[in-house]
């Protein structure tokens, strides 16, 4: 995710920046104020592990999880197909059981890229894995600058191919030739999973659809996978309470105009999790910083849904490889493991290796 112009980020560089002349004009502190700034270090909180994660537990099952390959499909298209290629290589082994994108598949939506992306999917669809995918800020628009909902996620990925897998279930009911709404029904170790991926800062409509689809499989466990939700303070994305003090809300990008038809993590919240009893999981990527986020919100009726947000595409190199394994073990508790088949090392710091007990 690229901050477009407009966004809070601005507003506090223009404060720094002031900040910063009003220090060059006192005496004596000119020299401080004109350092050079070093460069953060992009893995400062890293605990690297050499070798791949442990194997599933007895009976547990794995889920892989791809957010923000943007950069991978602008400038480094072969670390993208090792991820998918390592996801297959491995998929018997660690019990594999589908693979989720979170959005920004590309970084311009534009011709090359999704070439780029397609190439790289294409391993999972030829080895028949079972693959969610939705569209982020940058699927969108011209130069994928987010201004409308126009997107080349349907020419590349087609209703009428990705419908013919069996796990696909259907798509947005008012827009029946577009991907970037759809539902997928997947049966694992005696449990009943629906996945429902929505498009960025959905609309409102898209919502009503999607709590006709939930309300429809009551009995089954329903994990949410979307662009933008959980923001890296471990809040929601929530326009109404912090507006720019947030970057990357939905509400600042074209598309949301004329009539703000868009809906942030809160009102995602507010208007499909919280109504049902049967989330266990929200999955997004969209925002950078750390990239990494996560908290707990019970409905009214005390159901705990935990929601992760994950991106690494500040990392090097567009992202360095990183993928999101999450393990599903029988005691009904999910197990993260960040793992680069590039680097072939984990990510073992705390806020990559966790454990989600509450579903």
């Amino acid at each position: 995710m690229t901050p477009p112009s407009g966004s809070g980020r601005s507003r506090r560089d223009f404060l720094l920046r002031a900040g910063a002349l009003s220090f060059a004009l006192v005496p004596g502190l000119a020299c401080a104020a004109e350092a050079p700034k070093k460069k953060a270090d992009p893995y400062a909180d890293a605990v690297f592990v050499e070798g791949e994660p442990p194997l599933p537990a007895e009976s547990s099952f794995t889920f892989a999880v791809l957010p923000d390959t943007q950069y991978y499909c602008e400038k480094y298209p072969d670390i993208f197909v090792a991820q998918t290629r390592w996801i297959i290589e491995q998929r018997e082994r660690r019990r594999i059981a589908a693979t989720f994108h979170l959005g920004d598949i590309t970084n311009q939506n534009d011709l090359p890229q999704w070439k780029n992306a397609r190439r790289a999917l294409q391993v999972l669809m030829d080895a028949g894995m079972p693959m969610c995918l939705t569209a982020g800020n940058h699927d969108h628009g011209p130069k994928g600058n987010g201004s409308d909902r126009t997107t080349m996620l349907t020419d590349f990925f087609p209703v009428k191919e990705l419908s013919r897998a069996t796990h696909w279930a259907g798509n947005y009911d008012r827009e029946p030739a577009r991907s970037e709404n759809s539902y997928h029904r997947l049966d694992i170790a005696g449990r009943r999973f629906l996945i429902l991926c929505l498009e960025f800062a959905p609309r409102g409509d898209v919502l009503r659809w999607a709590n006709e689809v939930v309300t429809d499989h009551a009995d089954r466990e329903v994990i949410l996978v979307t662009h933008a939700l959980v923001y890296h303070d471990d809040t929601r994305l929530d326009w109404k309470q912090y507006g720019k003090l947030q970057d990357w809300s939905p509400h600042i990008f074209g598309l949301a105009k004329p009539d703000d038809d868009v809906n942030d993590g809160q009102e995602i919240w507010d208007k499909l999790i919280s109504r049902h009893e049967n989330f266990i999981l929200t999955l997004n990527g969209h925002v950078v910083e750390s990239g990494l986020g996560r908290l707990v919100t019970s409905t009214a009726k005390g159901h705990p849904v935990p929601q992760v947000l994950v991106n690494f595409q500040m990392k090097p190199n567009g992202g360095d490889g990183w993928l999101r394994l999450i393990e599903m073990r029988k005691d009904g508790t999910m197990q993260t493991y960040d793992y680069s088949p590039t680097r072939k090392q984990m990510n073992a710091s705390k806020r990559n290796q966790f454990t989600i007990p509450w579903a």
